[in-house]
């Protein structure tokens, strides 16, 4: 690709990495107190502007610009109905889902499986199998699209660009927990909409406005699609790219999986992912909660203008590069046989704007990259501390669970290098789909666990466990099939190898199936086991969420340590005279400040790690599991909500 970015450009990146950091660095100083409620809700204090604007930030990664404007460019609009989904369950999070885990004080999502369930098994389970699905999925899935751009923008040494954005995201995620992440995802995502909003409107003016596009992206084929035959079924725009809802037969995103399928994926990911709820759990209240959630589910209205419709100009402005048909062109455009939608953006970037807004640019896309992972570094430390290693170290410190945090983030980002070489032989035009089917493989049997847990009294840990277990082979089997016999190549007259469950199974219908199944597994299971006492269920599910009393423990499932276990008064002023001695002694200024240094890197703090009386950990946990709301609040937000829901199915009807 002859465009390369300019002076201006680098000048423009490297003062967005500068504001970043510092931003990041200088929110390390703010909720962060040296112990779990600090790094991992943030001081559970945040207001609902930055939160919503972290949720938003934290979903709009690197295959958003790549994989869903390269699935636009493929086939339309129909990729669209992955955001706008999006809007009924973040709805969904806050007046439904939330409530339950705010009640039961939960910091993590495993941990509510623990509390809600009984025993361990299930919690570490859970844990392990969102640990997996971090590093193969959603890292994988960053750094790999990531990689793409990076290569088209600057064409340095991939693994110079990733150890870079690595580096820089793993500091200020180590250092300052949720905070930091949540405080950069806000600067994040304002570069990120405005300069996708710029982007956007230049494509669109340069096409002659949205009719044009519709009418110019019908015909937008290549020489090779126009004068050969064998690739003319390859690179026509399907007969249905300007609709949302296609066939539940030949359709690439089948209505009938749209509703029902993706809504297991768009549960788990929005209501039950660690990631999100992450987020708005440390919200200061209710009411920031809820104004989160709407915030975010407005900014992810704008998908379809910020990503949908510049994909489609960009097949439509270099329709030979995007819309290539032949392998062996695709491979001199993009390095890739399958196809080349996935450089539909920075081809955009490159070629439609002026030094400077190029850098601008480069900067929203690494912000999509480095918010989504830290979201994902961040949670995956949470659970890390907090549901796994805490299992196994009961009686842990808080500064050896923050220690553990930030070792865990630093393990994740070198994992996270060293599988950049697996990803570099990834193949595939549409990513975007590849990431959604593995997903509706492994995802529903846990949406349903959520569920039923959620809605169902009478759901046994037995009944989940083992419902599971059944789901979990069975999503697996079809996935080992799925990449045991790929489609053919388009183009080929060779009779499609696979076998039915692949071939006339498409995943999202897939996903129903599973769904159907796991729910059947677990309800029959759980009326064959012992259900879970009535005393241990308070504020646990939806309909005991407003209960006064907490539920009941036995002594293998003692509540966490960041919860219940206060140090004692006289321990604690003891302790505080050691420390202070240590670091007063006349044993050299260089020895006092490598201490205070070794504190703030472990996220040590003098001042309040030994504070915490009974009557302090009682506010704490009010503050923690309270529902209030001001009336007036929560009209106004009961309101918006509905507007914004009636809003969005105006939508859909309008482009269905």
């Amino acid at each position: 690709m002859a465009e390369k970015l300019f002076l201006e450009d680098y000048a423009t990146i490297g003062v967005y990495f500068f504001i970043v950091l510092a931003v990041g660095l200088w929110s390390t100083f703010r909720p962060n107190k040296g112990n779990a409620k600090g790094y991992f809700l943030a001081g559970k204090n945040m207001h609902w502007i930055p939160i919503g604007a972290s949720i938003y930030a934290s979903n709009i990664g690197a295959p958003m610009f790549i994989g869903l404007a390269g699935s636009a460019a493929g086939s339309g609009i129909a990729v669209t109905i992955y955001e706008w989904h999006a809007v009924f369950f973040l709805i969904l999070l806050g007046w439904v889902f939330l409530p339950v885990y705010v009640a039961c004080g939960a910091y993590t999502i495993p941990e509510w499986v623990k509390k809600r369930f009984g025993g361990r098994r299930l919690r570490m389970y859970v844990s392990f199998l969102a640990l997996i699905g971090y590093i193969l999925c959603n890292i994988s899935g960053e750094i790999y699209t990531g990689a793409i751009f990076l290569q088209q923008m600057l064409d340095w040494n991939i693994y110079l660009c990733v150890s870079i954005i690595l580096g820089i995201t793993a500091i200020y995620t180590t250092v300052g927990g949720l905070a930091s992440v949540i405080y950069t995802d806000t600067l994040q995502t304002v570069v990120l909409v405005i300069g996708a909003t710029i982007l956007f409107l230049m494509s669109i003016i340069e096409v002659g406005g949205y009719k044009e596009m519709e009418t110019k992206f019908m015909a937008a084929m290549s020489n090779e699609t126009l004068h050969n035959q064998t690739y003319y079924k390859c690179g026509v725009p399907p007969a249905d790219s300007l609709h949302i809802f296609r066939d539940p037969v030949t359709g690439d995103i089948p209505w009938t999986g749209a509703l029902l399928g993706l809504s297991t994926l768009g549960l788990y990911g929005w209501d039950q992912d660690q990631i999100i709820v992450q987020r708005t759990l440390s919200a200061r209240n209710m009411v920031h909660a809820k104004a989160a959630v709407l915030l975010g589910a407005v900014l992810k209205l704008t998908g379809f203008l910020l990503f949908v419709i510049p994909g489609m100009n960009s097949r439509i402005l270099f329709t030979e590069e995007v819309a290539c048909a032949d392998p062996e062109k695709c491979m001199e455009y993009c390095n890739n046989r399958s196809g080349c939608t996935n450089i539909a953006y920075p081809l955009m970037v490159l070629r439609l704007l002026p030094k400077g807004l190029r850098g601008l640019m480069l900067a929203a896309l690494l912000a999509g990259l480095m918010s989504t992972l830290t979201s994902i570094l961040n949670s995956a430390s949470s659970i890390m501390t907090l549901d796994i290693w805490h299992q196994f170290r009961k009686k842990a410190s808080q500064h050896e669970l923050m220690i553990v945090g930030r070792v865990t983030v630093m393990i994740l980002v070198g994992i996270s290098i060293l599988w950049l070489p697996i990803l570099q032989q990834t193949q595939g035009g549409r990513f975007w789909f590849y990431i959604q089917s593995v997903r509706s493989y492994l995802v529903p049997p846990l949406c349903m666990m959520f569920l039923l847990g959620l809605f169902w009294k009478r759901t046994t840990e037995q009944g989940v466990f083992w419902g599971l277990m059944l789901s979990i082979v069975v999503g697996f089997v079809r996935m080992v099939l799925d990449f045991t016999f790929p489609s053919p190549a388009c183009g080929s007259d060779d009779v499609d190898p696979r076998p039915k469950i692949i071939s006339k199974v498409d995943f999202l219908h897939f996903a129903t199936l599973l769904a159907l199944f796991a729910t059947i597994a677990m309800v029959v299971i759980s009326l064959f086991t012992q259900p879970r006492p009535a005393n241990k269920l308070h504020r646990l599910t939806w309909w005991t969420r407003n209960d006064d009393v907490q539920p009941e423990l036995t002594d293998d499932e003692d509540e966490d340590v960041h919860i219940s276990v206060p140090l004692k008064e006289e321990d604690s002023k003891s302790i505080g005279i050691q420390e202070n001695q240590k670091l007063t002694s006349d044993e050299g200024g260089f020895r006092r400040l490598s201490i205070l240094c070794k504190n703030w890197v472990c996220g040590i703090d003098e001042d309040a790690k030994h504070t915490m009386t009974r009557e302090e950990i009682k506010e704490l946990r009010q503050k923690m599991t309270s529902l209030e709301e001001a009336s007036r609040w929560r009209k106004i937000l009961n309101i918006s909500a509905v507007i914004i829901g009636v809003f969005t199915v105006f939508l859909l009807i309008f482009f269905h």
